[in-house]
């Protein structure tokens, strides 16, 4: 279990504090802008933004990075963004770590007043500015295990995104050893320390306790009564027997899915932090020949909780 000392991991030595603070702004003032209009599951905007970070992608040097289309059965397509940053280690680039987040979020409602953009600041343009900033610094050490990096579309409407993805893998599903996914971390959580982060499902993998020990500052999912576990994109990975595990600090706050959930709410200091302190001990996990498991009972075999989620209009 970590020590309540927190986000004691620094960034990438190759950057300062103030290039990682400006990366992630520049990313989240994209995807959470007006123009993005909400990110809406299966749309152009969705598009655009999986277009974004693909060029994002492209622009750290990685060995491929694509949009890939999925077809959905209404005849929409959804799109993931993806890169593969190949190992260094002859021995240890067949194992892959898989760094995601999602995409999409709610796009516009119809109110008496007009549109209202849902923008999803939080939820999950948070996540999907961490894992660019994870590419930017695993690409200039390039470790000796290959990194997949993946946002995922529509996640928002129930996961067809990386349900596609799994069908379309650019690596063997069997060479994935971890999945560590991001979602809303721009604003700590008050049930735990300060600059502390938590972890779905800590209980049934080593995974979060041994990233703990190499200066992750996670801790336990507070909110066990949410099912958080069950109800992100790690969830069909961890079903396929994958270590797959989601990173977050939502307190429960009243902006989820919610016009709030937007740039002028997202603590900026927390969030540069929070991602900060997951780059050493992920280059670690990359590094290493350490690999994670799941503790008796632990590997889940209950099927997904993909129950609507509300839209209000406030």
């Amino acid at each position: 279990m970590l020590l309540a000392s927190a986000l004691v991991a620094g960034p990438n030595p190759a950057e300062s504090n103030a290039e990682v603070a400006a990366h992630v702004r520049g990313a989240m003032s994209f995807l959470a802008s007006d123009a993005m209009r909400g990110r809406g599951s299966a749309t152009s905007d969705e598009m655009v933004a999986a277009t974004y970070v693909v060029s994002q992608f492209q622009s750290l040097g990685l060995d491929k990075a694509e949009l890939q289309r999925v077809a959905l059965p209404s005849g929409a397509v959804t799109y993931n963004a993806y890169a593969v940053l190949r190992g260094s280690d002859p021995a240890l680039a067949g194992q892959t770590i898989l760094i995601s987040s999602h995409l999409d979020h709610l796009g516009t409602r119809q109110s008496p007043n007009g549109e209202v953009i849902f923008h999803g600041a939080d939820d999950d343009a948070s996540g999907t500015s961490a894992v660019l900033e994870l590419a930017r610094a695993l690409a200039s050490h390039r470790p000796r295990r290959t990194i997949l990096f993946v946002c995922f579309g529509s996640e928002e409407t129930g996961g067809q995104g990386h349900r596609g993805f799994l069908q379309n893998l650019p690596l063997p599903l069997s060479s994935i050893i971890a999945d560590i996914e991001f979602e809303m971390i721009g604003q700590p959580d008050p049930t735990v320390g300060p600059s502390q982060l938590w972890l779905t499902g800590w209980e049934r993998s080593n995974l979060g306790p041994t990233l703990a020990q190499h200066g992750a500052p996670l801790v336990g999912d507070p909110h066990p009564e949410q099912n958080f576990f069950r109800r992100s994109d790690n969830y069909d990975l961890a079903l396929q027997g994958i270590v797959a595990h989601t990173v977050s600090s939502y307190g429960l706050g009243d902006h989820y899915h919610t016009p709030a959930d937007d740039l002028a709410h997202i603590d900026f200091n927390h969030l540069c932090r929070a991602i900060e302190s997951m780059i050493a001990p992920v280059t670690w996990l990359a590094d290493s020949d350490w690999k994670p498991s799941w503790k008796s009972g632990g590997r889940p075999t209950a099927p997904a909780i993909r129950t609507p989620k509300p839209v209000p209009l406030r």
